[in-house]
């Protein structure tokens, strides 16, 4: 039997490099854990897509005859970013997706996201699988492939009930990812004007990496905006479900801050209703949801968990800075870059300068997401070295996912990555003296434990 690096099981997904972590055999035998699994949670039809990578229709096909090999029944939806293999888990009412996707990771990447019974797949979850190959705990049987195309019903539900005010002039930037044939569509038929750029779905990602997370990935629709008369820019990931935006005047908008323009959204047609925000947005979503009439609950980071809090709570709208955006106001629940991109537009088509909307929300002096690699499981050990060893004066710790500490005027947040191995830092303060004074509080922590140079 193939064996498989324990070390793809992540907490959120299983991932791995092609070739070296992940092959077809090894496919094959994670199809069968997840149609085993599948069934046994009375799962009997389950959605399949893949996203554009090079690796995908390969290791797709072996993914597929593994759960068609358990007595599971396949929807192949073929090439579709991830948030349309969840729209279809609601439109084709079967609960249940798997998507074949690297997601942000680099080109020689992939591996899978599942959600079965309305389950994302996380944490102990994903271990069982793993727990199932090792065992040879599969079910057998023979079950039945079919194909759907559910691009026209996804562009369908959001025209039914998205409504721009005025017609709206965007670039969008797909990096040569999953999103690149679906995003300009629906902005079209929404009545947009589109500029496209590397929309032409490629696997090696030609052109620069799809992750709006980092702000190089964001200089050519910098340069877009600067030399034409669009509006807005809009970035996607490899698989569509996280967002990016540019305004005019080049500034990033966060989806921290975007968090902020949605919440106070939906919050006017659901006042009372709850926000989610994750670990590494910034201190005063809280202070702004309660003054548009909402409740804030931090969250830890990870769509799996967001997801699953999002369902718990009954939370309107839920946001994390890597720019996974969640709707259950108007929508289902799990993230989509795509579909909160529109919703940015109807908000912005309500104005006529939606620069200034934009440079309107509350914003501190704060970092981007820093990242720190580091050796495999040397983050999350070193985490709980210093949770057992640090003190912080006159701050309040959270440890919900990692080390977010609270200071009157600002906060710093330090904890392992789950999807890659790296440490993941962000910090803000109420003004830039505020913010070096906390980043040097946070400096005195790594010099000792970080070879090299500190990136901040």
């Amino acid at each position: 039997m193939t064996m498989l690096n324990p070390a793809i099981f992540k907490a959120y997904d299983i991932r791995g490099i092609v070739g070296k972590e992940l092959d077809e055999a090894g496919m094959h035998l994670i199809g069968r854990a997840i149609g085993s699994e599948a069934l046994a949670r009375k799962q009997t039809r389950v959605v399949l897509g893949r996203d554009g990578r090079l690796s995908s229709p390969m290791l797709a096909g072996a993914l597929c005859e593994g759960l068609l090999s358990c007595g599971l029944n396949v929807v192949d939806l073929g090439q579709v970013p991830t948030p349309l293999v969840w729209f279809a888990t609601h439109q084709l009412e079967t609960s249940s997706g798997v998507v074949l996707t690297g997601s942000h990771n680099p080109p020689e990447y992939n591996g899978v996201k599942i959600m079965l019974g309305g389950e994302t797949l996380a944490g102990p979850a994903i271990q069982a699988l793993l727990s199932r190959i090792n065992a040879g705990e599969f079910t057998s049987g023979e079950g039945k492939l079919s194909s759907v195309d559910i691009r026209e019903s996804y562009y369908q539900r959001i025209t039914d009930d998205l409504k721009l005010q005025r017609r709206f002039n965007v670039v969008v930037d797909a990096g040569n990812g999953a999103a690149g044939p679906i995003a300009p569509v629906l902005y079209r038929r929404l009545g947009c004007r589109v500029r496209e750029l590397f929309c032409e779905v490629d696997g090696r990602f030609p052109n620069h990496h799809p992750d709006p997370v980092k702000l190089s990935n964001l200089n050519d629709l910098r340069i877009a905006l600067e030399k034409t008369d669009a509006e807005l820019g809009l970035a996607f990931d490899g698989d569509g479900d996280r967002l990016g935006v540019v305004s005019k005047d080049g500034e990033v908008v966060y989806p921290d801050r975007l968090l902020m323009l949605f919440a106070a959204d939906a919050l006017s047609r659901q006042p009372g209703g709850k926000i989610l925000y994750d670990v590494k947005s910034s201190r005063l979503v809280a202070p702004w949801v309660k003054e548009n009439k909402g409740k804030a609950i931090l969250t830890r980071t990870g769509h799996s968990y967001m997801r699953a809090k999002m369902k718990e709570t009954g939370a309107l709208v839920g946001g994390e800075l890597s720019g996974h955006l969640f709707f259950s106001e108007r929508w289902y629940g799990f993230d989509d870059g795509i579909y909160a991109g529109a919703r940015l537009l109807e908000i912005l088509s309500q104005v006529d300068d939606p620069s200034d909307l934009l440079k309107r929300l509350p914003q501190g002096a704060c970092t981007p997401e820093i990242q720190i690699d580091m050796p495999d499981g040397g983050g999350h050990a070193l985490i709980e070295r210093l949770k057992e060893s640090s003190h912080f004066e006159d701050a309040e710790v959270l440890t919900l996912d990692g080390l977010r500490v609270e200071y009157t005027d600002g906060f710093g947040l330090l904890r392992a990555s789950n999807t890659t191995p790296s440490l993941v830092l962000r910090f803000e303060g109420d003004d830039n003296a505020a913010l070096e004074r906390i980043q040097t509080t946070f400096r005195s922590l790594l010099v000792n434990e970080i070879d090299g140079p500190l990136p901040f």
